[in-house]
């Protein structure tokens, strides 16, 4: 299975200048984990993550003061929609993240996610757990 199966093709696009809070907001409207950071003035892409608005929240850290371009990941790691879904889990393994950025062609396509991995490969183990015991 690839990719392109397991993602999710609803990407929040946000910029660097949305406070923790907003991103937030965005996010548990959406109840998606992650949000895309576009700065073209400076990074590109970028990833905020739920965990990341979380660490900067339980820090102390103001949401409503703290930006998106303080907590974004930019060092990202980026899948392409014909990785086997092996290759982004071992991509996710490698780098202790939970999100990866799916692109095709220059722009971001879809995310995928741990959660969307294990919901493409639980009803495949159940399938084979079946066979050997049935």
């Amino acid at each position: 299975m690839l990719v392109r199966d397991a993602m999710s093709t609803l990407v929040l696009t946000i910029g660097p200048a949305h406070t923790l809070r907003q991103a937030a907001r965005l996010m548990s409207v959406r109840r998606i984990g992650a949000a895309v950071v576009l700065d073209q003035d400076n990074s590109g892409l970028g990833i905020l993550t739920e965990r990341d608005i979380l660490n900067a929240v339980g820090s102390g850290q103001d949401p409503d003061v703290e930006t998106a371009a303080a907590h974004t990941t930019t060092d990202v790691v980026f899948a392409s929609p014909t990785w086997t879904l092996e290759e982004a889990a071992e991509a996710m393994t490698h780098g202790g993240f939970r999100h990866l950025i799916v692109l095709d062609g220059h722009g971001p396509v879809g995310i995928v996610s741990v959660r969307d991995i294990l919901r493409c490969w639980a009803p495949i183990r159940r399938h084979h757990h079946a066979e050997l015991i049935g």
